[in-house]
């Protein structure tokens, strides 16, 4: 008797474990569903979701009735944007660009509080993952990555570039003798491979995990300084990306020097992106709109001029099949409007530009993925993949400005927003 009290309670036991595993599952209903990699857009898809990642994707799966069901058959499904240059910590005052006010008047923990909330932002509104890529004080978005990973703050995959790398003076002009170092606040003075080495084991020992450096505003560096710096990097899984502005010399030495990505590279010639091409180095090409170079205290003629610049580049890249990827670089929100809707002003110039909306998503998701090295785990809907998941209300292929009518959204299978 005791046997088959003790055999009856162990298959009841085995029963509620397997009915609470059953319970698990979420389950999405995409009436419409972007095909990050074909940059396609498929109808009537099924995403079952489990413990955080995608456990399978499909028309007509089997559905549990322990499932929990997401109904988003009038919209469109997206992976979770990315958005890969962002300074989540810093706002300039609006058409004046006052680095060296805030630099002295903003603490640290003023910065990471920002920080925290643009953070969430950024996640509200669509983008799953970005990249900080530095001018975030003495390391302030480190804290913010440990909030969020403790729970104690909602906000996206941060990849942290740290503190930025540069030539003596970092991106600063017109200091005094007097206050030499001024700029250590955001930079690390690197002027020897010695150097650069040291300078990337400092910024990963305070949660680095990816490396820019920059070139061409104080000094420039050559091709074997980017080589000792992708090389040491590269022992700790990293990826160096390289801020140069316009182009020239400083913009060669970068792509000879194996570095993943040129950041703006606003004066890239054809033969530049071409080797870009041939060598795979990405352009995160941060063309900002005329709302944005208002913003920074040019005037009309001069926005105007900066916009096709922008849009030229943009051209020539997408004909030559130079590899982009998305990014932004707003430090100044427009009047009214938070940080991510000003940053998706650019997406005017994407438009100008005649650059198809399913590859503005791909560069905002597949490519995006890779160039962050995250290609196995994020930027599409797919097993095993992390359930970043988002939907619009109308259809980005469409029109790309849709991507501003995020109604929902889901970071690593938890609902953060839902409309």
């Amino acid at each position: 008797m005791k046997i088959k009290q003790t055999s009856f309670l162990f298959i009841a036991l085995l029963n509620l474990f397997s009915f609470q595993l059953l319970a698990q599952n979420t389950v999405i209903k995409a009436g419409h569903f972007f095909d990050a990699r074909s940059g396609k857009m498929l109808d009537n898809q099924v995403i079952i979701i489990e413990n955080g990642k995608i456990k399978n994707v499909g028309a007509n799966l089997k559905i549990n009735k322990t499932d929990t069901v997401i109904d988003l058959s009038d919209s469109w499904v997206l992976p979770g944007l990315m958005d890969c240059h962002v300074h989540i910590t810093s706002n300039l005052s609006y058409r004046k660009r006052n680095w060296n006010d805030v630099d002295v008047t903003e603490s640290n923990a003023l910065r990471a509080i920002r920080g925290s909330v643009v953070a969430k932002q950024f996640l509200d509104n669509g983008f799953t993952t970005i990249k900080e890529i530095g001018n975030d004080a003495n390391y302030a978005t480190a804290d913010i990555i440990k909030a969020i990973n403790k729970g104690w703050i909602q906000g996206p995959t941060i990849i942290y570039a740290g503190k930025i790398i540069a030539p003596y003076g970092g991106q600063s002009w017109g200091v005094n003798p007097e206050h030499e170092h001024f700029w250590d606040w955001e930079y690390i003075d690197a002027d020897t491979p010695k150097e650069i080495i040291k300078a990337i084991r400092k910024n990963i020992y305070y949660g680095a995990t990816t490396i820019k450096m920059v070139t061409g505003d104080n000094g420039i560096y050559d091709a074997e300084d980017i080589k000792v710096a992708v090389t040491e990097a590269k022992k700790y899984g990293l990826k160096v990306t390289v801020h140069v502005k316009m182009g020239g010399q400083e913009a060669t030495n970068v792509i000879a020097g194996g570095a993943a990505a040129i950041e703006h590279g606003f004066g890239l010639d054809n033969t530049q992106l071409q080797l870009m091409k041939d060598k795979g180095t990405f352009l995160v090409g941060t063309d900002l709109a005329f709302d944005n170079w208002y913003a920074y205290g040019f005037d009309s003629a001069k926005s105007k001029s900066w916009v096709n610049i922008d849009v030229d580049r943009l051209k020539r890249a997408y004909a030559i099949g130079t590899k982009m990827a998305f990014g932004t670089d707003i430090v100044i929100d427009l009047p009214g409007l938070n940080r991510v809707q000003s940053n998706l002003k650019i997406l005017e110039n994407w438009k100008l530009a005649g650059i198809p909306p399913s590859y503005i998503l791909q560069c905002m998701t597949t490519n995006a993925a890779e160039l962050l090295g995250i290609e196995k785990e994020r930027g599409v809907l797919a097993p095993y993949y992390y359930a970043d998941i988002i939907a619009l209300k109308n259809n980005p292929l469409n029109n790309i400005e849709a991507i501003k009518t995020v109604q929902f959204v889901m970071k690593e299978g938890k609902v953060i927003r839902r409309d």
